[in-house]
């Protein structure tokens, strides 16, 4: 690996309303390397990386690319300079095709002005099949999973000639194999002489795959490390300040009565395809029963069923006892159950209202919110500002803060302290740490077990199978819309459930 430095940020300062975003923070990532960026969510990684994309100019410091001093003031000059980013969040137009998203802004034409289309798809096919994407150009990026939706944006990087890859969390909306088959990727394209920058909140990955690793907290810079040096604890340890217990306690609780009792779920997803076939499941007072199973395998429009947000085609739900098939979302919500969405921007929270407002969408049609129709901003405040401090909910402006402007863990803990607050009998769950760092998933983990120890019935919901053994008291494991079976944590393994979530193992029914 050679010593030359590729990207150089030097003493970068960014600054927004109330909030120093990055704090003359120095970043060096040599030529072929594997570089991670480390911190918890709002240190200032994604901003530090958005700096160097031409989403942002810093407020002061200096960017060298290949030794020479740049501006990167847009992304098409970061592309110049072989520059590509991969987001968190994709940007793909869901109704193009793959090979249409690929070329997006660099549609090759022929002297008269006509796309060559077939050029471009050729072009795309190749990349795919050099690199063991699998991916269709010809594909609807509708139709195809969260993972291959990745590859498309790892596509659209190559397809550019870029030699320092950015990766935003690449692993937030991944299964299993899809992460290994992406680590991999990664080793390829450095092979090949290509600069990887990788933001993650996954000790794990950090340690299987980066050669170095930055470490930033509250937009400082703590330290560059060596991770074959470096154990897991230390670095989150330098990550969060303090040390942090990875080890969870579940104390002994009494199983109560059945809280959410579903029979025999059939539903279809948005294309009128069937989704869920047949499910039947019982969640009780006291437990938490997890889901997991392959993405795309029903477990949204189950979420969505229950919630009232989808439509019931056959079957039953109940809440202690009460059918809520088919009912309004509202009353839904009103009986009993609080919901933390799978996508939080997108479900979770109103994302140019305030963290007040977003605290209260639940209940702001209720006393003392609200009197005669009108909203009592007063009360809302002081409600607002008792959970932002229980919570921890960090913000520039407090709760007049808009929440778009909020770092992914804080919108998360917006939702959490929303939904527990209401102290529902039944807590749904779904994905509740995605794309969050080590520090807030032990808060929200420790939040979840409280819940259980005072009784809640808990559905938990997610893709990581290292949380749904350390948090469920039972697992059921879904594939194709059906529960395959039942396994006890204890008793199992992630080999064992990958097994079971491809539909090759059946489980047996554990029930007490």
């Amino acid at each position: 690996m050679s010593e030359r430095y590729i990207v150089e940020m030097i003493n970068i300062t960014k600054r927004f309303p109330g909030i120093v975003a990055n704090d003359h923070v120095t970043l060096q990532v040599k030529e072929g390397e594997i570089h991670a960026l480390l911190g918890e969510n709002g240190a200032g990684k994604s901003t530090l990386m958005s700096i160097l994309f031409g989403l942002y100019e810093p407020d002061e410091g200096e960017i060298r690319i290949r030794g020479e001093t740049v501006r990167i003031p847009n992304p098409n000059v970061a592309n110049r300079m072989k520059i590509g980013m991969v987001h968190q969040h994709f940007k793909l137009v869901h109704n193009f095709t793959v090979t249409e998203n690929i070329i997006l802004g660099l549609e090759p034409r022929d002297r008269w002005g006509r796309m060559r289309i077939e050029e471009a798809r050729k072009k795309v096919a190749d990349l795919s099949k050099r690199y063991g994407f699998n991916v269709d150009p010809d594909a609807k990026i509708e139709d195809i999973s969260v993972g291959m939706q990745q590859r498309v944006e790892i596509l659209k990087m190559l397809y550019r000639d870029a030699e320092v890859l950015i990766f935003d969390e690449p692993t937030a909306v991944l299964t299993p194999q899809e992460i290994r088959d992406l680590m991999a990727i990664m080793r390829g394209l450095v092979k090949e002489g290509r600069s990887i920058l990788l933001i993650t909140h996954k000790l794990k990955e950090i340690k299987e795959v980066a050669d170095r690793v930055t470490i930033l907290r509250k937009g400082k810079k703590v330290g560059t490390f060596d991770v074959r040096t470096t154990s897991e604890k230390v670095l989150a340890e330098r990550m969060v300040g303090r040390p942090v217990q990875f080890e969870l306690e579940k104390p002994k609780v009494e199983i109560g009565r059945d809280v959410l009792e579903i029979e025999n779920l059939h539903v279809r997803n948005s294309r009128g395809l069937p989704s869920v076939k047949g499910l039947s499941l019982t969640v009780r007072a006291g437990e938490i029963v997890g889901i997991c199973g392959i993405d795309g395998n029903g477990q949204t429009e189950l979420v969505e069923a229950i919630t009232g947000l989808r439509k019931v085609d056959q079957g039953r739900i109940k809440v202690l006892g009460r059918d809520i098939t088919n009912r309004p979302a509202r009353e839904i919500t009103a009986l009993g159950i609080g919901h933390i969405p799978e996508d939080r921007q997108k479900y979770g929270l109103v994302l140019d209202f305030t963290l007040y407002e977003n605290l209260v969408l639940q209940s702001y049609y209720h006393m003392p919110f609200s009197k005669n129709g009108l909203l009592q901003f007063p009360a809302i405040r002081t409600y607002g500002d008792r959970l932002i401090q229980t919570f921890d909910i960090r913000s520039g402006r407090g709760g007049t803060t808009v929440v778009r402007y909020l770092s992914g863990g804080n919108q998360q803990k917006a939702i959490i302290a929303r939904e527990i607050d209401r102290s529902p009998a039944l807590l749904i769950a779904a994905q509740p740490t995605r794309g969050l760092d080590v520090g807030a998933i032990e808060f929200i983990h420790e939040q979840l077990i409280r819940e259980r120890t005072k009784g809640r019935a808990i559905l938990l919901l997610s893709l990581e199978l290292d949380e749904i053994l350390s948090l469920s008291d039972r697992i059921a494991v879904i594939h194709d819309g059906r529960i395959v079976g039942y396994v006890r944590p204890e008793e199992t393994d992630e080999n064992a459930l990958g097994l079971m979530m491809a539909g090759i193992l059946r489980g047996e029914a554990v029930m007490t």
